[in-house]
């Protein structure tokens, strides 16, 4: 009659010695030379831990209906034409205050409650010897993230550019994107920029100089600038015709740069350590077994007998 193996089960050896033998102090040199190279290599080979990380988010922005109009004209007008929403600017500019028409709409296209995109239409009152020759206009928003920490902050888009014929309109279509020169904390409330870029209660007109307004936001670590603006000049201007600028800026999805927290750093560490870790385990076992089964240190090997069977050599 044919015989088949039913079942089977691994036999347990173990391997007896004193604390201070030589069997004893090669194990706690192999866990040694287990534990602690893996360690060192995914230290040594960079990125260890995680000092930067990013994720994608739609920012919460909103138009704050804060404009800042310069229109350059030729020499013989006077050089320039002045407007803003901050009335002690406008007590600066004498002659040179001009009042435009001003429209605005921002669009929730996605309709996610976030809004999209801001579209801003601005008419400047001519006279028909006046010509716009460049235009530089600042548009102030309030600039929201929420998903990792709470960051609020008050910007701006600045845009100038001039040209060498006299202009009817000027088209910008561009998007108000980050910039950081550092990167955000993980968690928590960041207001540290949530002051107007503008003072508009200032009575100093040093205070609405653009070139003192540019290097002050340009010392913040975060801001926002609007890129890719495509202007389009438009000439032809009829009489006694206004000057338009029409202006379409987006909000983009944006890929923000943090700095991540504990136990993220953590997590990414033990994922690097433990994959370097189970070749070496696998490794030092295979090692660990020569030395022993071959007798390579001096042990006392026992055999460890299975429940079942110990209690059936009672019974006999």
């Amino acid at each position: 009659m044919a015989l088949y193996e039913l079942f089977s089960h691994p036999v347990e050896r173990g391997y007896r010695a004193g604390l201070c033998s030589k069997a004893a102090l090669f194990l706690m040199l192999s866990a040694a030379l287990t534990y602690i190279p893996p360690l060192l290599v995914a230290f040594r080979s960079h990125g260890f831990w995680l000092k930067r990380s990013s994720y994608e988010e739609q920012p919460t922005v909103r138009f704050q209906h804060q404009v800042l109009l310069v229109a350059l004209l030729g020499p013989e007008h006077g050089g320039f034409l002045a407007w803003s929403t901050f009335p002690a600017f406008n007590r600066l500019q004498g002659d040179h205050l001009r009042v435009p028409l001003v429209s605005t709409r921002e669009e929730d296209r996605n309709q996610d409650g976030k809004m999209d995109m801001l579209h801003f239409k601005l008419e400047l009152p001519l006279q028909s010897t006046e010509h716009v020759l460049g235009v530089q206009l600042i548009l102030t928003f309030s600039y929201q993230l929420h998903r990792m920490s709470t960051f609020v902050m008050q910007s701006m888009a600045f845009f100038q550019s001039s040209f060498a014929v006299p202009g009817s309109q000027l088209y910008v279509n561009g998007d108000l994107r980050l910039q950081q020169k550092q990167p955000l904390s993980y968690g928590g409330l960041d207001v540290r920029y949530n002051v107007s870029v503008i003072n508009g209660t200032s009575p100093f007109a040093h205070d609405y100089d653009l070139t003192h307004i540019v290097a002050a936001y340009q010392e913040r670590n975060v801001t926002t600038i609007l890129t890719d603006p495509n202007p389009i000049w438009l000439v032809g201007r009829a009489a006694e015709a206004p000057f338009v600028i029409n202006a379409v800026i987006r909000y983009p999805m944006e890929v923000i740069s943090y700095l991540p927290g504990f136990w993220e750093m953590i997590k990414f560490a033990w994922i690097q350590y433990v994959s370097i870790l189970l070749i070496f385990l696998w490794v030092f076992e295979r090692i660990k077994r020569f030395v022993f089964q071959n007798q390579v240190v001096t042990t006392i090997p026992v055999t460890a007998v299975p429940q079942g069977e110990l209690y059936k050599e009672h019974l006999s």
